[in-house]
């Protein structure tokens, strides 16, 4: 059954069309011109607009254009009801309409032109499908490669970096050792020289020498710290970007949720409008599982990205008193389900996820209306990732107000 709208002023054809349809047990409804029949147009989505083209109250050039322009009607099979003359007339105008009907109506052939507009729906459906299948293999496909490229000039940018650090974090090893040896030869020579002359005096009122003995290994020890800090981020991202090209091997998931949340700890400073993202983690004893390591990391890096922008989201949609009370927090927990599988949950605490989400990451072929929102594409990713190329579970549990939970499940050994 189809939803009909006819434009047609003739009472004679509005019959006949009636008659026809209504046998069908189709949907009918009739607009005597062109403005109320946009009108009911608007308010009824028909799947198939009649017009009448030879009607003097019905100017069908301009209502067929604006159903076309229309996002919400432009799918409406539109088909022109003419004559034979008038027909060609139309063709000249190049109007848009799918199909035509001549006058007198045949009744074989008005059900022919609406079996027909049924068959073109289902085609243009099947289309959408189709082209929203592709677009979201293309887009893992596109991120992978991007990911893979990104990894080596990664990789290559942290070598490069590590050689001279490994040589700074090394060398004050031996420069704190020194300092501390010529502090004490100073400190006897003190003891040694009872009344020094008047040139060392000045020199030593002139630096400071005390604030200078007493800084000097704080100074060095700061730059130990900073320099294990960069060490700390190159080895991580050393590990974080690690090629795949061995295939599967042996991973830490521990390691690879530490090394994540370390190339993202930029990001989890309080900003305007918001306070501290606290990160907190209770992590299981799990051994190594066997994966793709560079691909689980990506797929981290994307669950924990689209946390922390739901938690930046909430903090903006809330009222500035409400903001200013709202503690961001993202919760990760680890543990061993079985002797075949371990289990991370990453949640958070946000204030307004969309439910609309969770249908679509348990079916990211879904197509999706044009009024709801898309799955974001870094979560398709993590899916396939997790789901399609190492056999596990990816499901999200969410709730308005609550906030929302992340459940991935993965073997300890690929099959």
């Amino acid at each position: 059954m189809a939803k009909i709208l006819a434009m047609i002023a003739d009472a004679v054809t509005v019959e006949v069309v009636q008659e026809l349809l209504g046998r069908e047990e189709h949907e009918v409804r009739i607009a005597p011109d062109g403005n109320e029949g946009l009108d009911l147009a608007r308010e009824f989505s028909p799947d198939v607009i009649i017009c009448d083209g030879t009607s003097p109250q019905i100017n069908f050039l301009e209502v067929c254009r604006l159903v076309k322009a229309d996002r919400e009607l432009a799918t409406a099979y539109f088909i022109l009801l003419t004559t034979a003359d008038r027909f060609e007339e139309a063709q000249e105008v190049d109007a848009p309409f799918d199909d035509f009907l001549f006058k007198p109506i045949v009744k074989q052939e008005l059900l022919g032109r609406v079996r027909a507009s049924k068959r073109s729906r289902e085609l243009r459906a099947q289309l959408a499908l189709t082209q929203q299948q592709l677009q979201l293999s293309r887009d893992p496909m596109l991120q992978s490669e991007k990911m893979s490229l990104l990894g080596e000039l990664v990789s290559g940018i942290a070598h490069e970096i590590n050689n001279p650090i490994t040589f700074i974090y090394s060398n004050l090893t031996h420069v704190q050792s020194y300092a501390s040896d010529l502090i004490e030869l100073l400190r006897l020579y003190q003891k040694e020289l009872v009344n020094p002359g008047a040139e060392i005096l000045q020199k030593q009122q002139d630096m400071d020498v005390e604030f200078v003995l007493d800084d000097l290994l704080k100074i060095v020890s700061s730059m130990r710290t900073g320099s294990d800090r960069i060490r700390q981020i190159i080895l991580s991202l050393q590990d974080f970007s690690r090629s795949d090209r061995s295939g599967w091997q042996l991973f830490d998931v521990s390691d690879g949720l530490e090394n994540t949340l370390l190339l993202l700890q930029h990001r989890l400073p309080a900003r305007e409008g918001r306070r501290d993202i606290k990160v907190m983690k209770e992590f299981g004893n799990l051994p190594q599982i066997e994966c793709y390591a560079g691909l689980l990391n990506q797929a981290f890096l994307n669950i924990i990205n689209h946390a922390i922008d739901t938690l930046e989201e909430s903090a903006q949609e809330l009222e500035e008193l409400e903001s200013i009370k709202f503690k961001p927090v993202i919760l990760i927990t680890t543990q061993v389900i079985d002797a075949q599988r371990i289990s991370i949950e990453i949640a958070d605490n946000d204030m307004a996820i969309s439910k609309d989400i969770t249908a679509q990451i348990s079916d990211p072929f879904l197509v999706a209306k044009p009024a709801e929102p898309t799955i974001p594409s870094g979560l398709a990713v993590s899916y396939r990732i997790i789901v399609e190329q190492h056999k596990g579970e990816f499901k999200c549990f969410s709730e308005p107000g609550k906030g929302t939970r992340f459940l991935i499940e993965l073997p300890l050994r690929h099959s």
